[in-house]
């Protein structure tokens, strides 16, 4: 019985939780892509960097 307890308060406090909006998703998933990009392309002139310094080094 203690899980039906535990399961029973779970689906209380889902029904406490303030969900983002439509808006607020679609601003957190734009942030998060470009940010995302941002990375990959500095990651990506990092690691050109480091190759060429190593082709030129040996």
């Amino acid at each position: 019985m203690r899980l039906f307890r535990f399961f029973k308060s779970v689906g209380q406090e889902m029904k406490q939780v303030s969900w983002p909006g439509v808006k607020q998703t679609r601003h957190d998933t734009g942030t998060v892509v470009g940010i995302s990009v941002l990375f990959a392309i500095f990651f990506a002139v990092v690691d050109w960097i480091v190759q060429f310094g190593l082709k030129f080094i040996a």
